[in-house]
């Protein structure tokens, strides 16, 4: 069996001194201790696709579970955005 799941990572150009350096940066204000007058925070965004059933599902019985068309129609896009401060646990 294939293992399919696809990790998204930064991949640096190569030889490019610039990014390195911004990467370090990054990296040390991680390493700094908690402070409450500066706290670090993080942010990551995820985009995601909506969509809405084209038909309705069937509910799931003792005998199978429920089930859902494929088929469906776009509903627009958005993106979940969620801030951390990871040095304050």
């Amino acid at each position: 069996m294939t293992n399919r799941k696809v990790q998204y990572w930064v991949i640096p150009p190569d030889a490019d001194a610039e990014f390195v350096a911004a990467m370090e940066a990054v990296l040390d204000t991680s390493e700094k201790p908690y402070d409450l007058a500066c706290p670090v925070l993080c942010l990551d965004e995820q985009p995601v696709q909506l969509v809405q059933e084209t038909r309705p599902p069937i509910p799931a019985t003792q005998r199978h579970a429920k089930r859902i068309d494929y088929e469906y129609e776009r509903a627009g896009t958005a993106s979940i955005f969620m801030f951390t401060e990871p040095l304050a646990g």
